[in-house]
């Protein structure tokens, strides 16, 4: 969030991280099937980097191919950070429809990641699959107390930037920019300040 922020102030749009809905939109792209390719795990070398085909470690992006949309990597190499604070019961709903759900996070931990990664069976590069952050992610941060971004612990885990067609209103963007609170909290319990 506070990379979007930043990358908003120097370019004068508006960016941001994508939902969890949003994301997984994407990723099908028009699909129903497992994977936005098809259903058939048996060719995911050619759509992504997991487990056995990554030499264990994160790729270039835009070597396999893209999804029907045109975008790269949604299966596979690094499992990408979305807004939504991770709940188990995601996936089940409450049979509403909404224009744009969004859970938003009231703690650190944990919050969604979707896509899988070069460190995953294919069965978690699925366009449903997902998990939920751990503080662990960050335990070798060596700049904690000074950034909480730095996930060491995490080379699994990246990000994409969306820029949405309508610049919301200032309102609307306090969803999408950082929690000071949350942040400043956790600061304060890694460095023992009360």
């Amino acid at each position: 969030k506070v990379y979007c922020k930043w990358l908003s102030a120097k370019t004068g749009r508006y960016y941001r991280l994508p939902t969890e809905a949003e994301w997984e939109y994407a990723d099908r792209a028009g699909s129903k099937t497992a994977y936005s390719f098809g259903d058939d795990p048996e060719d995911i070398d050619d759509y992504g980097w997991y487990y056995d085909n990554s030499d264990e470690q994160y790729q270039k992006v835009g070597k396999k191919k893209p999804n029907p949309w045109g975008l790269h990597d949604m299966h596979g190499n690094v499992a990408e950070w979305v807004l939504d604070q991770y709940t188990p019961r995601y996936e089940k709903g409450d049979g509403r429809v909404l224009a744009n759900p969004l859970v938003m996070p009231k703690e650190l931990y944990p919050r969604t990641v979707r896509g899988g990664s070069w460190d995953d069976d294919p069965e978690m590069l699925r366009s449903a699959a997902r998990r939920g952050s751990h503080k662990d992610w960050s335990m070798q941060d060596c700049q904690i107390p000074q950034s909480i971004w730095y996930h060491t612990d995490a080379t699994f885990v990246g990000f994409r930037v969306v820029r949405p067609l309508k610049t919301p209103t200032a309102e609307e963007a306090k969803a999408y920019e950082p929690e000071l609170d949350i942040i400043r909290e956790y600061k304060e319990a890694q460095t023992g300040k009360e």
